[in-house]
C-alpha cells in the first residue's frame, strides 16, 4: 500500500482544530473535576500552612569583633609590662605593638601577646576574644556561650554558684531541697572540684591568701559573668611564676586575659594581689570597649 504523504493544507488544519477542541473539552471536564473535591495531596499542605513554625533563638548581640592588639591602651601596656621601660626603642614598640594571634576568622576569634623581660623578671600578657555562634537555631547565642564559659570556670576549678546564668546542656542529678526544678548551675556546683587557693593547691580554710579574698573566684560587675583564676608555680629551681587569668562573657562574646609573671634569683614571688589588679583593670576597660 503506498503511504500518503503529509502536507500542510486544510486538512491539517482542521485536524489541529479538532484536537485544540478536544483538549478545551477536556481541560474543562479537568477543572470540573478539581472544583467537585480536593485532592489528598493539598489537604496535606493546607495542614501543614496551618501549623505554627518553631520559634527560632535570638541571635547574640555581636556580630564583629574588635582588633586585639589595639584595643590595650600605652598607659596599661606600661603598667602590665613594666620591663618594657628599660628597653631600646625599637624593643619597646614592638613590646607595645604585641603580636596578633593567628585565626582563621577574625569575626569569630581574636587574639594578641606581649612580653617584656628583665634580668630578674618577665611578664607575659595574652588576650583572647571569642564569638560564640549557635548552629541550633533552637539554642540561641548568649546560651551556646554561657556553656563555654561554664566549661572554662569548671576547669579553673570554681564551683559554679546557683545565682549565675545556667548552662542549658547541664543536666541536674536531683533537685536542690525545697526546689521543684534544678538548675544547671547548681547541678556544676556541686559537681565541681575543689577551689583552689592562689598558689594551685587545693582550698585550705586555713590558708592565709584564702582568708584575704585572692582565692579564685567569680568575679562581680564584670560584663554578664565573671571569674579570676590565680595560680602560682615553681618553673626552675630558682624561679617562680603567677598566673592570673580573668574571664568574662558579655552577651555572646567571652574575653580571657592571661597574665603571667616570672622571677628569678634573689626576686621576691611576683604578689597576688598586684597580678589580679592589673589583670581586672584591663578587664574592665575591655568590658567598656564592648560596650561601645
Amino acid at each position: 500500500m503506498q503511504r500518503k504523504r503529509y502536507a500542510p493544507g486544510r486538512t491539517g488544519s482542521a485536524a489541529r482544530t479538532a484536537v485544540a477542541l478536544a483538549l478545551g473539552l477536556g481541560l474543562g471536564a479537568g477543572l470540573t473535576a478539581c472544583s467537585a473535591g480536593t485532592p489528598a495531596d493539598d489537604i496535606a499542605v493546607d495542614a501543614k500552612a496551618g501549623q505554627a513554625s518553631a520559634p527560632v533563638a535570638p541571635p547574640g548581640r555581636y556580630r564583629t569583633l574588635f582588633e586585639p592588639c589595639g584595643a590595650v591602651p600605652q598607659a596599661t601596656l606600661k603598667d602590665l609590662l613594666p620591663g618594657a621601660a628599660a628597653l631600646p626603642d625599637a624593643e619597646r614598640d614592638k613590646a607595645y605593638r604585641g603580636v596578633a594571634a593567628v585565626t582563621y576568622d577574625t569575626d569569630r576569634r581574636v587574639g594578641c601577646t606581649w612580653k617584656a623581660d628583665t634580668p630578674d623578671t618577665s611578664h607575659r600578657l595574652s588576650l583572647d576574644i571569642e564569638r560564640v555562634v549557635s548552629y541550633d537555631a533552637a539554642v540561641s547565642d548568649d546560651d551556646r556561650a554561657q556553656e563555654v564559659y561554664v566549661r572554662k570556670q569548671l576547669a579553673a576549678g570554681i564551683p559554679v554558684p546557683p545565682t549565675a546564668p545556667p548552662s542549658p546542656t547541664a543536666t541536674a542529678t536531683a533537685p536542690p531541697t525545697g526546689s521543684p526544678t534544678t538548675s544547671a548551675t547548681a547541678t556544676a556546683a556541686t559537681t565541681a572540684p575543689p577551689a583552689k587557693t592562689p598558689t594551685g593547691g587545693p582550698a585550705d580554710p586555713d590558708a592565709t591568701e584564702s582568708a584575704t579574698g585572692l582565692e579564685p573566684r567569680v568575679l562581680e560587675g564584670l560584663g554578664d559573668i565573671a571569674f579570676v583564676d590565680d595560680v602560682l608555680s615553681t618553673t626552675g629551681a630558682n624561679s617562680h611564676q603567677r598566673a592570673v587569668s580573668v574571664v568574662f562573657r558579655t552577651s555572646n562574646v567571652i574575653v580571657t586575659i592571661s597574665y603571667r609573671e616570672q622571677t628569678t634569683g634573689s626576686a621576691e614571688d611576683p604578689d597576688s594581689a598586684e597580678l589580679q589588679e592589673k589583670a581586672r583593670n584591663l578587664a574592665r576597660q575591655l568590658a567598656e570597649r564592648l560596650e561601645e
